[in-house]
Parts: C-alpha cells; structure tokens; sequence
C-alpha cells in the first residue's frame, strides 16, 4: 500500500516542469517534518490535475492523484494474484500431496515464520532504506520464488518440504514489503489524507477478496492449482512495475543518525510500548491473531475434508465473505464519526472475538455448512476492517516518520510473530485431539482478546489523540 506521482521532467518549453520541481523540493525536504511532506505531495497533486481537461474534484481528493492512483492499481492486482495463491497452496497440499494435519502446520508456520525471526531487525533496516525500492525488490522475490512451485508440480517431483521452503523464502520477502507499505503512506500523502488513503487501500484489498478466491476457485477447477499459481506471479511482476513508475518525497536518514541496530530496534518498541493505547490495541491484536491462526492453519482440512466441500465452493464462500469486508471499509468513516474513532476500536473488537465460534459450531449442523461459513467470514470481514483501518491510522498518524518503519515492525513482530507458534500448535493439536476440538478451543480463547480494548480508556474518549498530543504527553519510546 504506497503511493506517488510520475515525474515528468519537462513542460512543452523544455523547462523543468512543476512537478519534478515538487519532486525535488520533496528529495531537499527531511521527513521529520510532516509539513515539508506535505507541501509536497500537494504540488504534486495540484501539477497532476492542472489543465481544463480534468473533471474537478474536492481539493486533495486522492482520486485526482496520478500517482496514487498508478501504485494504488498495482497493488489491487498483487493483491487479487495472492488471494488466487491463498486458496491454491492449502488446495496443492491437502488435496494433492495429502498433506496431514501437522505438516498443514508447519507449512502455515513457515507463511508467518519471518515476523518472528527478522521482523524486528527488518523495520530499523528499512528506516534506513528507500521504502518504494524494498518493496520492489521484495516483489521480485516472491514471483521469482512463487514460480517455482508450479514447475516442479509440472515435473512430477513436488514435495511438501519444497512448499515450506518456498513458505519460507516468501515470508521474508512479504515481511519487507508490508513494513515498507505501511510505512510509505505517510509520505505518499498529506496527513489529513493517511486514513481516506487506507480506506481506499483497505477498500481495495476487499475487491480483491472478494473476486480472487472465486476466481481461484474457478482457475483451480479449470487449469489446476499449480496453474493458478503462475496468475499470482504475473500479479507481483505488475507491482513491480507500477512501484517503478511511482515516486515517493522520503529522504534517506543522514548517516550520522543511524544508531547501533539493538539500540534502534529498542527505540521501536519502546515507542510501541510506551503508549498505552497502542500497547493494547498490540495485545488484542496479537491474541487474536494467535487463536485465529489455530482456526484458519485446520480451516482447508475441516472443509475440505470433513464437510466435503469443493475447492471451488470454498473459494466462493471467501468472495461472498469478502463483501462484509468491502461494506466494513466503506462504512468506517460513518461508523467513526457517529460513535467516534476511540470507540469503535472495542465495539468492533467485541464482534471480531465472538464470530470465531461459528467455525466449530458448523459441525453441529454440517448441512448449514455453506450459509454458516458465508456468516463466519462476512462478519469478522466487516468487523476487522473497521477496527484495522482504524487503528493503523492511529498508528500513522501519531508516529514521527523517521520510526514508521521500526514502529511497523514492532507490531508485527508481535501480532504476526505469534501465528507461526499458533500454526504449530494447530497442527498439534488438530493431531492429537483431532480438527473440531481444536477448533472450539481457538473459538474459546479468542474470546479473551478484546479485553485489553474493552478494560480500558477507549470509552471515555471519543477521538483517540494525535501525534501533537502524543508528543505532549511524552508517550513515546
């Protein structure tokens, strides 16, 4: 999720035109001022728009931004390729290698392994790195190393080992890319614009959601999972390219301001964990994602092999649940301003811990199965979406440039580090107990995670602070 303009480098008299001169003021600008970002992205945006052939629109409006527009296109087709390959490696691996519970397990484990091993050093890394240039490096990676999967399945030599090899070399590359994209859109966009940026960003990768797995669905149907495999390359290859046509105004940190690598990962998590609002948005964010893990590593095995499902059926029951996330996004900014932004963090973590149980609660009245999962995923969908935009806005928002990344890195480590052990254990479990059992049990304790939000100080605020307030109350690392 990044954004920025194209550079064009003269006008029709030859001169510099206004846009490579915002450009430059931007590469002159450091961003440990929010204003100088500013002041760029908006020449950019007014030189984008210049010309009686525009349709007018709201002044800032990111729908007249060229260069959002142009990363905002490739990253909904990467984005629609990796919903195709989210159904079809669990599909290759339950339905083709016959993969068992535990070794399901250990392949979710190696999606997710990466946040835990080098998430923390990989966001003081990238505080150092142009962040537009991580994430097409990281791009290329993943179609290089994503590609190889359907050419073995073509040479009859595919293994389960093969998949956790490629899991694993895929997650360092995904770790890379997200902490640069969630760290890029504060200097891609004028700060009154980061939240109707991730709306739209959010907005997006519901469309995707919900036309990717049923298109996955259909392609495995039609051309077989390792098939569909090659769409999703050819949607990284299309991030590539859009990256190299956007341009961001981040300046590269001096030198002399880098610090030695524990000290500034340290620096990351104090910050994290020195504010109180985001320190327990991190903990319900982590426990429910350790559970749900559990849940979604035995969800292939549960459908596609106790309830019988089809692949493709699965795959439309993700696109229609998809549409609760699509109608989340959307209605975030009503939802915000009705009952205020500091609110909705719980109300919508409330919802998120309870629809879990309808997973195991399926194999009660497995001829419900379909409408049940529809519900399942719509719901949780609607509810995350509003809580996600939410709080990464807030995250944003209050973060000083110079830390997004390792603040970025800080939360995954944490919300995402814990999926591997929950896939681990899933595996586990789902062995020596069996998959519904394990089920309830995720259902049961995932309950328990919005607590951290809900015993807290959210309800008596409407409006959670934002980075002037936090630096004046000295909540920072």
């Amino acid at each position: 999720m990044s954004q920025s303009d194209e550079l064009r480098a003269t006008d029709a008299a030859g001169e510099l035109g206004p846009e490579a001169l915002a450009e430059a003021r931007a590469e002159a600008t450091t961003l440990t001022s929010r204003a100088g970002a500013d002041e760029a992205v908006q020449a950019d945006q007014d030189a984008a728009t210049a010309g009686p052939a525009v349709t007018p629109a709201p002044k800032g409006s990111l729908w007249r931004d060229r260069n959002f527009m142009t990363l905002w296109s490739g990253q909904a087709l990467s984005q629609f390729g990796a919903q195709i390959t989210e159904l079809a490696i669990p599909v290759l691996a339950v339905l083709a290698l016959n993969a068992t519970e535990w070794e399901v397990g250990v392949l979710n484990a190696a999606q997710v392994a990466a946040f835990l091993i080098v998430g923390l050093p990989a966001g003081a890394w990238i505080d150092r790195m142009r962040k537009r240039h991580v994430m097409m490096v990281a791009d290329a990676v993943r179609a290089v190393a994503l590609a190889t999967l359907p050419v073995l399945a073509m040479l009859g030599v595919l293994q389960i080992w093969h998949m956790i090899v490629v899991a694993l070399v895929m997650g360092v590359a995904t770790v890379f890319f997200d902490v640069s994209n969630q760290s890029i859109v504060p200097s891609l966009v004028r700060t009154n614009q980061i939240a109707e940026a991730n709306g739209k960003l959010q907005s997006t990768e519901q469309l995707a959601n919900l036309a990717g797995p049923a298109a996955g669905g259909w392609l495995i149907g039609v051309l077989a999972a390792p098939l569909a495999i090659f769409i999703t390359v050819g949607t990284y290859l299309a991030s590539f390219v859009a990256l190299t046509f956007t341009r961001d105004h981040e300046k590269l940190r001096a030198p002399e301001d880098h610090k030695p690598l524990l000290h500034e990962i340290g620096e990351g998590l104090r910050w994290v964990f020195g504010n109180p609002l985001l320190r327990r948005i991190v903990l319900t964010t982590g426990t429910a994602n350790f559970f749900s893990t559990i849940s979604m590593t035995l969800l292939p095995i549960f459908v596609l092999r106790e309830l019988g499902l089809t692949p493709q059926m699965l795959g439309v029951v993700f696109s229609l649940s998809a549409v609760g996330g699509l109608l989340g996004a959307i209605a975030t900014p009503k939802i915000v301003a009705r009952i205020g932004e500091a609110r909705a963090i719980p109300l919508s973590a409330i919802a998120f811990s309870v629809v879990p149980f309808f997973l195991p609660a399926i194999s009660l009245v497995p001829a419900l199965a379909f409408p049940l999962l529809v519900a399942q995923f719509f719901l949780g969908s609607f509810t995350v979406l509003l809580y996600n935009i939410t709080q990464v806005t807030f995250r944003q928002r209050i973060t000083p440039p110079r830390l997004l990344g390792r603040m970025n890195a800080s939360v995954r480590f944490v919300v995402w580090g814990v999926m591997p052990i929950g896939a681990l254990l899933a595996g586990a479990l789902g062995t020596w107990i069996g998959t519904v059992p394990t089920l309830w049990i995720a259902a049961t304790f995932e309950l328990f995670a919005c607590l951290f939000v809900v015993i807290g100080p959210f309800w008596t605020m409407r409006d959670l602070p934002d980075a002037h307030a936090e630096h004046a109350d000295g909540a920072t690392g």
